[in-house]
């Protein structure tokens, strides 16, 4: 079992890397704004359950592994980044589509889960940050260390999912907001977009460990 203090510790550092955008942040606000409250929140639960294989391959050793791979790291990075690119040109290829259909309603569950899914499993951060940060917070002597990894990394996610879920329906809410006016939707579900190309880009030419 974690101990008391290392549990304290790991909450207030989690809270304080989660209130911090970043591009699960960002992906989640473009696709708020591009679709809907209800889009983002599904992407919010996609994202957080494409998070899980990395978790999972963190506490038995394999984000080690990875996270060392200049190779490994570049590939998936740049898998994540253009499909984030790609989520974005379809947003603003399809924007007038959307006004009909606010909320992301031509989009199914299914679908939306997948696409934040795909983003989750492919955002390489994911694998570095558990990798660096999640070791720091466990006590040799307390357990299993797998377990304690395990156990660190679904709670950040559980916190993770909450707070981006809070972004998710303030993005869409602005969305509902500006949706008195046609043209304005329009530009925003662009602007939307606009965001997941430019969040793509980053991920894209940022170095290979960043």
């Amino acid at each position: 079992m974690i101990p008391f203090e290392n549990l304290l510790a790991f909450l207030l550092a989690a809270v304080v890397i989660i209130v911090i955008p970043g591009p699960s942040v960002l992906f989640v606000i473009g696709r708020s704004i591009a679709l809907g409250r209800r889009a983002g929140v599904l992407s919010v639960v996609g994202n957080a359950l494409g998070t899980v294989p990395a978790v999972l391959a963190v506490a038995f050793g394999v984000g080690a592994i990875v996270a060392s791979s200049v190779v490994a790291f570049t590939v998936i990075k740049l898998a994540g980044a253009a499909y984030l690119v790609w989520l974005g040109v379809q947003a603003i290829r399809h924007r007038h589509a959307y006004i009909q259909a606010p909320g992301g309603e031509r989009s199914s569950t299914g679908r939306l889960l997948a696409q934040g899914f795909v983003v989750g499993i492919t955002n390489p951060k994911t694998i570095a940050f558990s990798v660096a940060v999640l070791p720091q917070f466990v006590a040799p002597h307390a357990g299993p260390i797998w377990m304690q990894l395990l156990a660190l990394g679904l709670l950040f996610q559980v916190l993770a999912l909450a707070c981006d879920s809070i972004w998710a329906l303030a993005a869409g809410t602005a969305r509902t907001w500006f949706g008195g006016s046609p043209r304005r939707m329009s530009t925003l579900t662009g602007a939307g977009g606009v965001m997941m190309i430019g969040l793509g880009g980053t991920l894209a030419f940022a170095g290979a460990k960043s």
